[in-house]
C-alpha cells in the first residue's frame, strides 16, 4: 500500500497538471459513472492529501437555485493494488479497468481539429486515470471534514493548524496507551500516512525496540514525530524513501547500493538476515498484526 508520501506527492502532481482547469471526467469501467457526469467539465480547485487519503475538490455540481449541499469533492483511497498514473492522452484508446479518467477539456478541441500544441511534460495531451482503488467516491465538504476528523496527525502538513491540534490530541492518546508503538505507528488515527517502512526506518534510527509501549515510547514523542516530518518530507519530495544517514550510505561504507523493488537505502526494512549496517547483527524480522515488522535486537535494546 502506498505510504503518505506518494499520496502528497501525486497531489502536488494532479494540481501541476490540472487545477484551475476545466476538465472532462469519465468512468471507462462503469462504476463511478453516475458520479462522474456530476462533475464532468468543471474546473479542479485542487487536489490534497491527508495521510493515505486523497481528495479532488472540484467546482460546486449544483445549478442555479438549488439548496442541497454539493458532492463536489472526489474521495480517493488506493488501497494495496490501486493506481492513480498520469498518462499521456490518446481519446481512441481502450482504457480497460479505469476507474476514474480525468483530461483537460481542451484537449478534446484540440484533437478533434488537429492543432494541438503541447505543452505537458509528456510532449502531448495528458489524462490521469485511477486504476483499482479500494474506494472512489463523491462527497460533500461535511463528508470531507468527517472523513478527516477519522485520521490521525499527518506527518506531511507540519504546518496545518488542525493537524497540530490533531498532533497535540495524539501525543496525549500515546501517553496514555499500552500498545506498543510498533502497532501505534500502523494506526492511521494516530499517524496517518505512515506505513511499514517508515515505522521500521524511524524506530531503528531513534534506538526504539518495536514492543516498547506507546506510554513509555511517549517519552521520545517529539523525536519519533520530528523524524517522521524529516523523512516523509523527502520522500514527497524525490519519490523515494532514504533513510539511511550520510555515514551509512553505500559510498561511505564501500558496499553495494540496495537493490530493492522499493528503491532508496533503508536500514533494516526488508533486510531480514543480514548484517545492520550499524552494528553487523543480524536484522530480525516477525509479523506482527498481519504486517512483516524488522528490527536490529543490537540497537534497538
Amino acid at each position: 500500500m502506498p505510504e503518505g508520501h506518494v499520496i502528497h506527492r501525486l497531489a502536488r502532481r494532479l494540481n501541476a497538471h490540472f487545477a484551475g482547469q476545466a476538465l472532462r471526467v469519465s468512468s471507462p469501467q462503469g462504476r463511478f459513472a453516475t458520479e462522474a457526469a456530476l462533475i464532468d467539465g468543471r474546473s479542479l480547485r485542487k487536489a490534497s492529501a491527508w495521510g493515505k487519503h486523497l481528495f479532488l475538490d472540484f467546482e460546486d455540481a449544483l445549478s442555479e437555485g438549488e439548496v442541497t449541499e454539493p458532492r463536489h469533492i472526489v474521495h480517493i483511497h488506493l488501497g494495496l493494488i490501486g493506481s492513480f498514473r498520469i498518462e499521456p492522452y490518446d481519446s481512441n484508446s481502450p482504457w480497460g479497468k479505469v476507474r476514474l479518467h480525468l483530461h483537460k477539456a481542451v484537449d478534446d478541441l484540440d484533437q478533434s481539429s488537429g492543432a494541438y500544441q503541447s505543452s505537458g511534460a509528456l510532449g502531448g495531451p495528458e489524462a490521469a486515470n485511477l486504476r483499482g482503488p479500494q474506494w472512489c467516491r463523491l462527497i460533500t465538504e461535511v463528508e470531507m471534514e468527517a472523513e478527516i476528523g477519522k485520521l490521525g496527525a499527518d506527518p506531511l502538513r507540519p504546518a496545518d493548524p488542525l493537524n497540530l491540534e490533531l498532533r497535540d490530541e495524539m501525543f496525549r492518546r500515546l501517553a496514555r496507551s499500552r500498545r506498543t508503538i510498533a502497532s501505534l505507528l500502523m494506526d492511521q488515527k494516530f499517524f496517518a500516512g505512515v506505513g511499514n517502512i517508515y515505522r521500521a526506518e524511524v524506530l531503528f534510527r531513534l534506538g526504539i525496540n518495536p514492543e516498547t509501549r506507546g506510554d513509555v515510547a511517549s517519552e521520545r514523542k517529539e523525536e519519533i514525530w520530528e523524524d517522521l516530518v524529516r523523512l516523509m518530507a523527502y520522500g514527497e519530495q524525490h519519490g523515494r524513501i532514504d533513510t539511511v544517514r550520510e555515514q551509512h550510505q553505500p559510498e561511505a561504507m564501500g558496499r553495494a547500493p540496495r537493490e530493492d523493488d522499493h528503491g532508496g537505502e533503508v536500514y533494516v526494512y526488508r533486510r531480514a538476515g543480514q548484517p545492520c549496517l550499524v552494528c553487523g547483527d543480524e536484522v530480525q524480522h516477525a509479523v506482527v498484526e498481519g504486517r512483516n515488522l524488522f528490527w536490529c535486537p543490537k540497537c534497538q535494546h
